[in-house]
């Protein structure tokens, strides 16, 4: 085994905090445990019960969270060994859900240099020369994910995605969560720590302002009038993609293990050249989800997890990370 000291402690967590979770919550915590091991914590207070009411995003984010060590540890010849559950409450704030030992000698990973890299890009996609070889890419690196790439399908998909959210969004209380995790003024106190900020949902300040009104009072006036959902649409954003991306991963599997295979997967997207932007409503939603699954042909084994909608950024990207700080991280 090798020993982890403080210092590489706040190295590693540095980068597995780069991984993604729902809403940006960041529900993963790290403890140095006295016998060397360290183990994965969730902060049990920090939730998003109305979109993720079963808790079931918030483990899958925990996953991430693992893979993402992973990764840091593989960049510095390491490796994760001897993992065990524990599930052990630590405290009414915090319960590790794993612990693990940490090894010398482990081949580069192909994907930790991409840790850094990979971002949501919430903007419209532009179009290639070549779109079909990053395409094939995917489908070579993971049998879990399935790729759209028919334009009018994807038009399709477009509207599917816009019901489904504002299926969500007609709730009071999600638009009230949804508000409570979006950081849509750089004065907010959270706006470079944790959710979804501006700059992370492609907003400009008037953009961000008419945000703040149409999913806050004045949604049900403008509901009423036919006009809430033509306001928050992204299907032409979501049109412009190269290709729908369907990920799917074993029904029953430890959520932890999904997790890992989620970043994973978007990691591969980034080596293939492209950009990603989850659209869970549509995975969320059981009408909806339904279809993708008789348009990918996915059989009973398995579950569609997420769908992301992937391209080439409109603009150069220039990947921001808001993250709560290292000392926060590690408890």
């Amino acid at each position: 085994m090798s020993e982890l000291t403080p210092d590489l402690l706040r190295e590693l967590v540095a980068e597995a905090r780069l991984a993604p979770s729902v809403h940006n919550i960041q529900p993963t915590r790290w403890r140095l445990l006295g016998d060397g091991r360290l183990a994965l914590v969730d902060a049990t207070w920090v939730r998003a019960p109305v979109a993720d009411p079963a808790g079931h995003d918030v483990l899958v984010s925990h996953g991430a969270a693992l893979e993402g060590m992973s990764l840091a540890l593989n960049r510095r010849g390491l490796a994760i060994t001897a993992m065990t559950t524990i599930e052990q409450p630590l405290s009414p704030q915090f319960a590790a859900l794993c612990s693990f030992a940490v090894r010398q000698g482990v081949l580069p990973d192909p994907l930790a240099g991409h840790v850094a890299h990979r971002m949501t890009w919430r903007g419209k996609f532009a179009g290639a020369p070549d779109q079909a070889a990053p395409l094939v890419q995917l489908a070579v690196a993971r049998d879990d994910l399935i790729c759209i790439g028919d334009r009018r399908t994807i038009a399709d998909i477009a509207g599917w995605a816009d019901q489904a959210e504002f299926s969500f969004v007609r709730g009071d209380d999600y638009r009230a969560e949804l508000l409570e995790w979006m950081r849509l003024s750089p004065s907010h106190p959270h706006y470079l720590l944790d959710g979804l900020n501006r700059d992370a949902l492609a907003m400009n300040a008037v953009e961000a302002t008419a945000a703040r009104y149409v999913l806050g009072g004045l949604f049900k006036p403008l509901d009423r009038l036919g006009l809430a959902a033509s306001l928050l649409s992204d299907s032409a954003k979501t049109a412009s993609a190269a290709a729908i991306v369907l990920f799917c991963r074993p029904v029953g599997e430890d959520p932890l293990t999904t997790g890992r295979h989620f970043y994973r997967s978007w990691l591969e997207i980034d080596r293939a050249g492209l950009a990603a932007c989850p659209i869970s409503a549509l995975a969320d939603h059981p009408d909806f989800n339904d279809r993708l699954r008789k348009l990918g042909k996915i059989g009973t084994d398995l579950r569609l997890v997420n769908v992301f909608r992937i391209g080439w950024p409109s603009k150069p990207l220039k990947p921001r990370h808001f993250r709560l700080p290292v000392d926060r991280l590690i408890v």
